[in-house]
């Protein structure tokens, strides 16, 4: 059994030429009925107009009142009534009597019979037209009283057969079809422009595709997870799925609007390709992409995708942190196993005294610092922190300096935000007083309490200039290289998050050591109130 292929359903360019063609040949017939039904009223207006005006001219001639009442009326008015019908091109001119009775007539027979038609009126000094079928047939005629010092003394009758009348509206109609023809030609030329440009429009689709496309799309739209916005090709906002509308906070239409508009500023003055770009919107960050959209190898604008990787990217800072710390404590396992061997040696020497007095002085080190730091902050996650990032800057030749005025006691910030916020900062600051050149230092001092918290970290590197300052917290800004191509200089951005949720703020200075200095203001109770 052969199965047969289903046909393609008709584009929407194709149906549209078909109806516009429809609608065209209705409107051109339906024109040319009432330009013929025009014509032939008008043909029938001029008609009645021409006899009555043959008519009045016959009946004020000055011989045809006086000769009418005289024996000799036929006589004299016959040749003269069908001269004036064939020099007007009329089918009769007849001359009677007040009573009907014919004095003239194009056959010669009728004369002396009754006029047919109506002459009531004229018999009283009104003209009359109508239409009648008299012995010449259906015409059209005008009946007019012949008048002697104010007495009708006779009447005239002037008809033009329906015949001549449907000739003439006949020889119009050539015409009339060539009008409609030209008309409907250039209707004809419109809908084809109109269809042509209609399929490039539609790119050839039914309208059945077109339905089952945007439903399609729009449960895609719907669907993704990911923020979805397209751009014409002036860079300008056309579409945005729900996902997009709800990482960019605009709950309403973004339609017209630039991407500068909705917070996604780009480095590019003009829309350009943009590949795993981390962009900080308010108290997000998420990773944009931007790529031009074509059409059969033609630019019809951009597509942007949105990303979000704010929990991921807090979770990555404080996975490096656990790394970090995680490096110092192998460093220091490695340490004190060489400490370890060191003292068992000098026992072994039979140097204990000397033994003794290295391990007091390595043991006494240890001790003042986790003293020093223990007794300052009372909140378990802050303390590893300070200490782990001690060991970890000590390790990249960095000397990191807990103030002695710190003073932490517990906090209502979680364990996520102090690990985001301290580690951050003392990251930024390790790697600036390493980069700085040997003998780098970090000095962090801090103080919290219920009611908030407040961290001033600085260090000894190259510091942040002035006019960038404003953009360290806004953009993601970073002046380190990114080898992995993934972003950097989302850490600072991160700590702006934090302090915009609780109410704080982010200042950028310049540091007594040479380099930044960078405080953080926070207020928990701000942020449990938002």
């Amino acid at each position: 059994m052969r199965v047969m292929a289903r046909r393609r359903p008709r584009t929407v360019a194709a149906q549209m030429l078909v109806w516009q063609l429809a609608m065209l040949v209705l409107l051109v017939t339906i024109g040319l009925v009432i330009a013929y039904a025009d014509a032939r009223h008008d043909a029938y207006g001029d008609a009645r107009a021409r006899a009555l005006d043959i008519a009045r001219s016959v009946a004020d001639g000055p011989q045809v009142a006086t000769v009418i009442s005289t024996p000799q009326a036929t006589d004299v008015l016959q040749p003269y009534a069908e001269r004036v019908r064939r020099d007007t091109g009329t089918d009769f001119v007849v001359i009677m009597s007040p009573k009907g009775i014919r004095f003239t007539h194009p056959d010669p027979t009728q004369i002396g019979g009754t006029f047919r038609g109506t002459i009531a009126g004229a018999t009283e000094g009104r003209e009359v037209t109508e239409t009648y079928t008299g012995t010449l047939g259906p015409s059209v005629r005008a009946v007019v009283p012949i008048t002697n010092d104010g007495r009708v003394v006779g009447l005239v009758s002037v008809g033009i057969r329906m015949e001549t009348v449907q000739r003439t509206t006949l020889d119009a109609l050539p015409g009339l079809l060539l009008v409609a023809l030209g008309v409907g030609a250039i209707g004809a030329l419109g809908a084809w422009l109109v269809q042509r440009r209609l399929r490039r429009q539609t790119h050839g689709l039914g309208e059945v595709e077109i339905t089952r496309m945007y439903e399609y799309y729009d449960a895609v739209l719907r669907a993704v997870r990911e923020g979805l916005l397209l751009l014409d090709g002036d860079g300008r906002v056309m579409l945005a799925n729900e996902e997009a509308r709800r990482l960019l906070d605009a709950p309403d239409s973004l339609e017209g609007q630039r991407l500068a508009d909705v917070g996604l500023t780009t480095d590019d003055a003009e829309p350009a390709e943009v590949h795993d770009r981390p962009v900080v919107l308010r108290d997000r960050v998420v990773v944009m992409n931007q790529a031009p959209a074509q059409w059969n190898g033609r630019f019809v604008g951009w597509v942007v995708t949105l990303r979000d990787r704010t929990e991921l990217q807090a979770v990555t800072a404080e996975l490096d942190t656990v790394r970090g710390m995680a490096t110092a404590l192998r460093a220091q396992n490695h340490e004190a196993a060489n400490r370890l061997h060191t003292m068992v040696s000098l026992v072994e020497m039979g140097e204990t005294d000397a033994a003794i007095d290295f391990a007091t002085a390595e043991l006494e080190m240890t001790r003042s610092l986790a003293d020093t730091v223990v007794a300052a902050v009372d909140e378990p996650v802050l303390e590893a922190l300070l200490l782990g990032k001690t060991s970890q800057a000590q390790e990249r030749g960095v000397r990191l300096t807990v103030d002695e005025a710190t003073s932490v006691e517990r906090s209502r910030l979680t364990a996520h935000e102090l690990v985001t916020v301290v580690g951050n900062l003392l990251d930024n600051a390790i790697d600036a007083a390493q980069a700085a050149g040997p003998d780098g230092q970090v000095h962090v001092l801090l103080h919290g309490d219920e009611a908030g918290l407040d961290v001033v970290v600085d260090d000894s590197g190259a510091g942040i200039p002035e006019d960038l300052r404003s953009r360290v917290l806004a953009s993601g800004w970073s002046d380190k290289p990114d080898p992995s191509g993934q972003g950097r200089g989302v850490g600072l951005a991160l700590v702006g998050q934090v302090a915009r949720l609780h109410g704080g703020e982010v200042t950028i200075g310049a540091s007594d050591l040479g380099g930044a200095s960078v405080t953080v203001s926070l207020s928990t109770a701000a942020g449990s109130a938002s």
